[in-house]
């Protein structure tokens, strides 16, 4: 895209906000988009995938585990890494919100409108494993793009669901510690990166979007508990969307402090000016502009929820699982694995689930991912799913496959779906590469059975 494809009515907007420096903006559409990648904690640090890494990656500023790279020269997306996700591929400037929500190991953290889950794998990265994560996408085709990329990133202790932001607020008040907000918008900020989002930009598309957000962001306040913290973000450029948005919910809720955000290597302060009452607090938000630096559109506020809320009294989940199919997963748990899972396991027909310590009880809930999926009972054995072999170091299976020593080209046949060669007769093996596990395989007879799921294969 260049400037001279953006809608008539979006420049004259930009032109009246901006004045003197709209030139600039506009100019930037002329540039190349900015291509960057995001390191997944929960397998590598970023030390160690810069040293692995087959083509240069340069530190996004704003987060300790962002890199650009040079899309002409590198495919991220094509390479063994990524089907073993040590990172997820994400624009810049979209890592700024997550970074700033500062969660930690142990907390209880909703993702509110989550797909594709570039910021869910985020939280979950910075979790540890440990805490409870809940992602929610209320677009159903979404729902299973975020499912897919929690997946890969071998989160154990999220679960996905596909409901509307207000059936969560009856059903969690006052429960989370941390929320992110990254809201349905405009998109504006995209239109470098996505052209086609200009397409379906309006002024009355705007308006819309600022109903849908004031509502998205009611029931994030209901869900905070005291002392919560709350950050709301948008990949667009209009004050509707923006300090307007969080300008209303400061007068709705006079509890809610808003705290500074860093504005630091070219992100820029909210502007005061542009909200109906110029509120100063707004200028501790952040505006990120593709003309400023080096990524595309965005902003994000950061605010704390200083009411009193009452305990939250819902119901904690419990196992469901029938002893047949523990038994079942117990004997396959025993030959593949060395540690042993315990928590809540929860059945779903014939599959297997292990929820999150202390987690809320699903039921009623429209549930796409209940935490970690551990496969399906079958009439006498137990077939793991892909995603136990994400969420696991190599050395926690009894048996792997390296596909670096199977053959140079072994990686590429693995992904298509082929079958490998073998030693023996181990069973359920962890197929890795360069030490990291990329799904299971099945050994008998000297032959690999290749039970990477159909819907990735290349």
């Amino acid at each position: 895209m260049t400037k001279d494809d953006l809608p008539a009515d979006f420049i004259a907007k930009m032109n009246s906000l901006l004045g003197a420096e709209t030139e600039a903006f506009l100019h930037s559409y002329d540039e190349p988009k900015a291509q960057g990648l995001r390191v997944n904690l929960l397998k590598i640090s970023p030390e160690q995938l810069q040293g692995i890494a087959p083509f240069p990656l340069e530190p996004v500023p704003w987060c300790r585990t962002g890199f650009y790279y040079d899309g002409d020269t590198a495919s991220p997306g094509k390479h063994p890494f990524h089907a073993a996700g040590l990172y997820y591929i994400q624009e810049p400037s979209a890592m700024y919100p997550a970074e700033q929500l500062g969660v930690q190991p142990g907390e209880k953290v909703l993702d509110l409108c989550a797909a594709p889950g570039g910021k869910t794998t985020h939280l979950g990265g910075a979790m540890a494993g440990q805490g409870l994560l809940i992602a929610n996408e209320y677009e159903a085709k979404r729902a299973k793009a975020l499912s897919e990329n929690v997946e890969r990133l071998g989160l154990a202790n999220c679960i996905v669901l596909n409901e509307t932001p207000e059936r969560l607020a009856d059903r969690f008040p006052g429960y989370f510690d941390r929320i992110l907000v990254d809201a349905p918008c405009s998109g504006e900020g995209m239109f470098r990166k996505d052209p086609e989002a200009a397409g379906y930009w309006s002024l009355r598309h705007v308006e819309s979007c600022a109903a849908i957000q004031a509502g998205v962001l009611d029931a994030a306040y209901a869900m905070l508990k005291e002392g919560g913290v709350l950050v709301y973000s948008t990949c667009t450029f209009s004050p509707e969307e923006n300090e307007r948005q969080i300008e209303a919910l400061l007068v709705r809720y006079p509890d809610v402090e808003l705290l500074p955000l860093p504005r630091e290597h070219g992100v820029s302060p909210g502007v005061p000016a542009w909200s109906v009452n110029g509120d100063a607090r707004l200028a501790d938000t952040a505006r990120l502009w593709p003309q400023k630096l080096r990524g595309e559109g965005h902003y994000a506020a950061m605010l704390r929820k200083t009411a009193e809320t009452p305990p939250w009294k819902g119901k904690t989940a419990g196992s469901n699982a029938n002893r047949q199919v523990l038994g079942l997963y117990r004997e396959f748990e025993e030959r593949a694995l060395r540690r042993k899972l315990d928590g809540t396991f929860q059945l779903y027909g014939t599959q297997l689930y292990l929820l999150p310590e202390d987690a809320p009880d699903p039921s009623g809930l429209r549930i796409v991912r209940a935490g970690l999926h551990l496969g399906e009972a079958k009439k006498n054995r137990f077939e793991p799913n892909h995603a136990l072999a994400m969420a696991a170091p190599a050395d926690r299976f009894v048996h792997t496959v390296e596909l670096r020593e199977v053959g140079e080209h072994a990686a590429e046949a693995y992904l298509r779906g082929e079958t490998l060669p073998g030693t023996g007769d181990r069973g359920w093996c962890a197929v890795t590469y360069e030490g990291f596990p990329i799904g299971w395989g099945k050994e008998a007879k000297g032959t690999v059975k290749n039970f990477y799921p159909k819907g990735l294969r290349r």
